[in-house]
């Protein structure tokens, strides 16, 4: 699958969960970690595993499996790692503290989505 499109596949996937904040970077001309990072948000640390079971469960429907996954057990931060897409979810305040998009975004690399400009995803 395409790195754009997985990470769109993600993006919706968390959509569809209640995932706040959803960003989408193309990050390919400013690190060589990957070519797109996700970023999202939930309100808990329950929401923030339940997030990332729900992207593991159904893109391995899609034969996409992740090479690793770190802080699942804490669920402050959790990072997936699908190879050329990066998936950070965050609790919100983790989110507010490490601001990644501070250090990710240039300001036109960000992946257009159907659902942006929409208010709260409640």
């Amino acid at each position: 699958m395409e790195h754009t499109q997985l990470a769109k596949d993600i993006a919706s996937i968390l959509y569809d969960r209640k995932a706040q904040d959803i960003l989408v970077l193309n990050v390919s001309g400013i690190t060589v970690l990957c070519d797109i990072m996700v970023i999202a948000s939930g309100r808990s640390a329950q929401q923030v595993k339940t997030l990332s079971d729900e992207v593991e469960a159904r893109l391995a429907g899609q034969t996409a499996l992740p090479r690793h996954i770190e802080g699942y057990h804490e669920g402050r931060w959790i990072v997936m790692d699908y190879h050329s897409v990066i998936v950070h979810l965050f609790h919100q305040e983790e989110r507010a503290f490490y601001h990644l998009e501070r250090l990710w975004a240039d300001g036109s690399n960000r992946v257009p989505m159907p659902f942006d400009g929409e208010t709260d995803n409640a």
